[in-house]
């Protein structure tokens, strides 16, 4: 038996759903309903981002998208702000809501492959490890994220820059229809051919515009073995590793994509423990090709500086994917900033190195990618992602432990990235935008000339802005 929750609206003001409502809300739903009496809700309201601590009123548990056609009506019905949860891999914790109705996706994990046509068909709870496992089956791939329990959904809306995207362009480049559910409660299926306004918006506008309950992906041939470059140099080189990183990376083949990661020394088994997290920077890349065909791609990495050491070789596409996970563990603080590049000149260089000797934690990175190659060759108009035209991103990813050091590591993140704009040009990956709290200064940086259309879509698919739980998109007048 359900009880009476006290429940924010999208007015911002509070109202009270009776026991009975709430009731035949529940019994409406395969998945589930929970309140913040059930012994399962605490867990339930986690996210991998440890910083992120909300307390929804009530979490629809969906288990495919009829649960989700109630969720939405239900909201509408009773005007309640709103949250979607995917995979649960949200930095800036737009995954929930506090006092509000968060529906939940992350049972919908199920992955479907078509041998045949290449192609897979993903619900929205999935993460790329499990989308990665199924698709391996049978030596394909789709453009996924470089953390391999980063979720499908946030990751593909938001435009999805991934280890394969100079060879086959972003996760949203890849997609080939998707399911919606509008704010009306309305499903509908959305490729080129339908509703092609709404199919634009998706691929980079995020979950603006209705709940996606099912991907589908385009496929492409790619191991189950791959070669995977990865190459360790000291942070006094910092400066020479990055310009002559730089000057490979413009003149690199599509197949190869190679990033530069400023950090510590990753805790790994052959790694003494003193020198656990010393500062460093990394290599690393793929080859998005037959591993035979390399061909000495990598080998001017080794030439970036002095090599640490080397863990360059052929090894499983799967195995490279998730690389890093164990240093990403969930419940770890943190705040991620990004900005896009045309240029790294030497002054920008000269910042990012005086940046990385000066980082507040020693698990904080800044993350250098390669962009250009075939992501760079689609259009600026043909899909609401922006900023194609950038050959670089910064991504400064602080992370850390103690929440006390929560004001100091934000502080130094939010001044460092104030710098880096005014070095780089100020446009920005929506993905990787703090905690959202610059929001019309972000939709601006984010999307450029695509922000109007965006509007005008918003307007048709979401007049009332019922999903404003994001880096939020407002209905065009």
């Amino acid at each position: 038996m359900s009880i009476a929750e006290r429940i924010r609206t999208t007015s911002d003001r509070e109202v009270e759903l009776q026991a009975d409502q709430i009731d035949r809300f529940a019994a409406s739903l395969r998945g589930g309903l929970l309140q913040r009496s059930d012994p399962s809700y605490d867990e339930a309201r986690q996210l991998w981002n440890g910083m992120i601590d909300k307390h929804p009123a009530l979490i629809a548990r969906c288990t495919g998208t009829a649960d989700v056609v109630e969720a939405v009506k239900f909201a509408a019905a009773h005007d309640l702000l709103v949250a979607v949860r995917g995979g649960g891999h949200n930095v800036a914790g737009n995954a929930l809501v506090d006092d509000g109705l968060v529906i939940d996706l992350s049972p919908m994990t199920g992955v479907e492959v078509d041998p045949q046509s290449k192609t897979a068909r993903v619900q929205p709870g999935a993460d790329w490890g499990i989308v990665d496992r199924e698709t391996q089956l049978f030596g394909l791939a789709t453009p996924g994220g470089q953390i391999s329990t980063t979720g499908v959904a946030g990751f593909t809306l938001g435009g999805g820059m991934g280890n394969l995207r100079r060879r086959w362009g972003l996760a949203c480049d890849n997609l080939i229809s998707a399911e919606v559910v509008t704010a009306d409660g309305e499903v509908l299926v959305t490729n080129e051919n339908e509703h092609p306004d709404l199919f634009w918006a998706i691929r980079g506008g995020g979950g603006n515009f209705g709940v996606v309950t099912s991907f589908e992906f385009q496929l492409h041939d790619l191991g189950p073995e791959i070669y995977g470059a990865v190459s360790i140099f000291p942070m006094d080189e910092a400066t020479e590793v990055i310009r002559n990183w730089r000057d490979y990376i413009v003149d690199a083949p599509d197949e190869v994509t190679c990033d530069l990661f400023i950090w510590g020394m990753p805790p790994l088994p052959d790694v003494p423990e003193e020198q656990h997290w010393a500062p460093v920077i990394i290599a690393a890349g793929m080859y998005a090709g037959p591993v035979d065909q390399v061909d000495g791609a990598f080998d001017p990495v080794k030439e970036f500086g002095t090599v640490i050491a080397d863990l360059s070789g052929p090894r499983p596409y799967v195995e490279f994917q998730s690389d890093f996970d164990p240093l990403f563990p969930d419940g770890l603080q943190y705040y991620w900033k990004s900005l896009f590049a045309s240029d790294l000149d030497d002054e920008a260089i000269e910042g990012i190195a005086s940046l990385a000797v000066n980082r507040p934690t020693p698990q904080t990175l800044l993350a250098l990618r390669s962009l250009g190659g075939v992501m760079a060759r689609v259009s600026e108009d043909a899909t609401a992602y922006g900023n194609r035209d950038a050959s670089f991103n910064l991504s400064i990813d602080a992370t850390w432990r103690d929440p006390d050091d929560s004001e100091r590591v934000i502080g130094w993140t939010r001044d460092s990235w104030a710098c880096m704009r005014d070095l780089t040009g100020g446009g920005v990956y929506l993905n990787f935008a703090g905690l959202g709290e610059e929001n019309d200064e972000l939709i601006r940086a984010g999307y450029g000339d695509n922000l109007q259309r965006l509007k005008d879509v918003k307007r048709r698919y979401d007049p009332t802005n019922l999903f404003r739980g994001n880096i939020n998109i407002t209905p065009g007048s």
